[in-house]
């Protein structure tokens, strides 16, 4: 039902907007042999359908590591942010906005410095076993104040005239700026980090067992935690250089998944991605058609996320894993 609802709205989001696409144009151009009008074409395939994949795609990304880090860290309140991947991506966004970079050198600059977070948080930790998960919790605070402090840095010596606001525009995240070449770039990072936590989901429930069941149960724990924070991070990097910094998704999605599937990862994982692409389709698509000027998206995401993360509180007493 899910997929049904998300293949009916997309369709939907590619039609509306400031230049509005009838049905039968949309008919036409996939099944008629084409439409009549270059500027209907143009609009479709540069702008509204790659912006459409990737809000979807970036959606199902957030959810899938949201839904990881939660079992990983054994912690309701986990994020794809937990280890300073997104601030650390927005200070190497923010940094080749500064350096006058390309779009494209803005993405890959922000997808090192997301990559440095983690590889910094692992060298703070060392270890390997339940307590440098703790410690990994710690130094990702850590790590995300640094960037954060960083990031303020590029702020303040940037020209208040031109490159501020595009770079406090950027941090806000919003998918204007999604082209097909971007896309391309970014989307395979998403695509293969969601891929390898979907498969992975039949294991994470032995992530919050105690090391030593985990073990007896043949689980190669370091192996396992390896490749959940590798492919939430790609994830995470990848939608932070190419949209900019959005919350809520990877902490509501998952949430409202566990309390619709109960705990077994097995189902809340796909729940989540599913949930989690038309979520941010469906905000993406109100952030462009609500007002004459677009507003980022991560506001709505705040505003629509925050009453019903309370509901969600009261509905179930608490937060649960």
């Amino acid at each position: 039902m899910t997929v049904l609802i998300t293949v009916i709205f997309a369709v939907y989001a590619v039609c509306v907007g400031r230049f509005t696409i009838p049905p039968a144009e949309l008919w036409k151009e996939f099944f008629g042999g084409g439409s009549s009008e270059a500027n209907v074409r143009t609009v479709l395939f540069q702008i509204r359908i790659p912006r459409v994949l990737l809000s979807l795609f970036a959606g199902a990304g957030l959810a899938a590591a949201g839904c990881a880090f939660q079992s990983l860290f054994a912690n309701p309140l986990a994020t794809p942010d937990t280890l300073g991947i997104a601030n650390g991506a927005s200070f190497g966004a923010a940094l080749g906005i500064l350096l006058g970079m390309k779009a494209i050198g803005v993405q890959v600059t922000a997808l090192l410095f997301g990559i440095l977070a983690v590889l910094l948080v692992f060298t703070v930790i060392g270890g390997t076993g339940r307590s440098s998960i703790i410690m990994a919790v710690l130094a990702g605070m850590v790590i995300s104040s640094l960037f954060s402090a960083l990031v303020s840095l590029v702020k303040f010596t940037a020209d208040p005239q031109d490159v501020l606001p595009v770079i406090t525009f950027w941090l806000m995240g919003s998918f204007s700026n999604v082209t097909v070449k971007s896309l391309l770039y970014g989307s395979p990072f998403i695509l293969a980090g969601t891929a390898v936590l979907f498969l992975l989901r039949h294991r994470l429930n032995v992530l919050s067992l105690p090391e030593d069941e985990a073990r007896a149960l043949g689980v190669n724990l370091p192996l396992l935690r390896g490749l959940v924070i590798a492919a939430s991070t790609a994830v995470t990097a990848s939608v932070v250089a190419m949209c900019g910094v959005i919350g809520w998704v990877g902490l509501l999605v998952p949430h409202t998944a566990r309390m619709l599937f109960g705990n077994n990862n097995s189902r809340i994982m796909p729940a989540s991605i599913l949930s989690g692409g038309l979520f941010m389709l469906v905000t993406d698509t109100a952030a462009r058609c609500i007002s004459q000027s677009e507003i980022p998206v991560s506001i709505l995401t705040a505003v629509i996320g925050a009453p019903l993360f309370i509901l969600l509180l009261r509905r179930t007493g608490g937060l649960r894993l």
